[in-house]
């Protein structure tokens, strides 16, 4: 097999840390929402925010991908449109092993972002425009191994659960509200607290506990699909530096809003997604000492199913949304052909090709 080695063990601790996060905050924002119930309306409370949280779930995991991607105004990237593309995400699910190729879309919008939706039978990924000409095809295949590492571990049900709990967290800690006002008028009166302070303390600082659990899971999957994506690709370096690049262009967009003092960067607790550097950090942690500095071979140029840029040779571009040129051909490569390793090969894109 041609490719750099991962390193086995680095592999399984990370995905033995990722999975226990996981299960610890989920643990905490479900045992929020139960004490939080609880003290709302006994256990008849806690009867109804199963009943109404798993009602929620189910409704949720319905809803149609198309949906969501008419809101983000998303257009379908089929072979015809964007070969590439398409050939990187169905060779991604085959490695994956998702019953369903989900189906690649390109969003218009300025910004460098990437999401995936659905479930791991209807499922879809979508690029805005501005990454897929931002992103070297190495990179791509990064970023699209990514959002496939969230639909094959169901990180999007994960966390419509995690939004659920908040919200109904939220909802039901306004009811402390309502009980300091009785408390404060009661000790106005001379009586004693009609809610144990203690209860009203935990209703009103519930809503904070749980959108700050909720991030925190938030920041664990996406270390989790980091790690996915570098085994479906066997290539860390692609998804680090289309990270730096993604970091570095939200740094100028910052630039750009705020006065002078510039990029003021948000508290690791209150991200959502983990920072960059620890991110990459992550990814090189994952290659042997023989990866890291791993030669790229000379392959074929046969069969490109990336355009050139322009006159110069051996730099990929992506020519989204245009049709492909007239020396082109939709024929799948013979280097495309199943890998006989078990391992999953690197996968590289050099010179307009998907290789091996």
């Amino acid at each position: 097999m041609n490719g750099p080695k991962l390193d086995l063990l680095e592999q399984s601790r990370h995905r033995v840390l990722n999975r226990m996060h996981t299960l610890l905050l989920t643990a905490g924002s479900l045992g929020l929402l139960g004490v939080t119930a609880y003290i709302f309306a006994g256990v008849t409370g806690v009867v109804f925010a199963v009943i109404l949280g798993g009602f929620a779930l189910f409704s949720m995991q319905r809803v149609s991908p198309k949906m969501v991607l008419a809101m983000y105004k998303a257009t379908p990237a089929g072979p015809d449109v964007f070969p590439q593309g398409h050939r990187i995400v169905a060779e991604l699910a085959n490695r994956a092993k998702l019953p369903a190729v989900p189906s690649l879309h390109i969003v218009p919008s300025k910004l460098l972002n990437a999401f995936a939706v659905g479930r791991p039978d209807n499922s879809a990924i979508a690029i805005t425009d501005a990454l897929a000409r931002s992103l070297t095809p190495r990179e791509l295949a990064g970023v699209l191994a990514h959002e496939m590492s969230h639909i094959a571990h169901e990180d999007l049900r994960v966390m419509a659960m995690a939004d659920i709990v908040t919200r109904y967290t939220s909802i039901m800690a306004t009811a402390g509200f309502f009980s300091l006002f009785i408390n404060l008028a009661g000790a106005a009166g001379g009586y004693g607290p009609g809610v144990p302070w203690l209860a009203v303390l935990l209703l009103m600082a519930s809503p904070t506990i749980g959108s700050l659990l909720q991030l925190a899971l938030s920041r664990a999957r996406e270390f989790d699909a980091d790690l996915g994506a570098a085994m479906l690709t066997g290539d860390p370096d692609g998804l680090a530096s289309a990270l730096a690049k993604l970091e570095k262009a939200q740094g100028r967009m910052w630039e750009g809003m705020v006065l002078p003092g510039g990029r003021v960067p948000a508290p690791s607790v209150l991200r959502s997604h983990p920072e960059t550097a620890e991110r990459i950090a992550r990814l090189m942690a994952l290659k042997t000492p023989e990866g890291l500095a791993f030669p790229e071979k000379p392959v074929r140029r046969a069969h490109s199913i990336v355009p050139r840029a322009g006159h110069r040779s051996g730099s990929p571009t992506h020519a989204i949304i245009q049709p492909l040129a007239e020396n082109w051909t939709d024929e799948a490569p013979q280097a495309l052909a199943a890998p006989e390793a078990t391992e999953n090969p690197r996968l590289r894109i050099m010179r307009g090709g998907v290789w091996w």
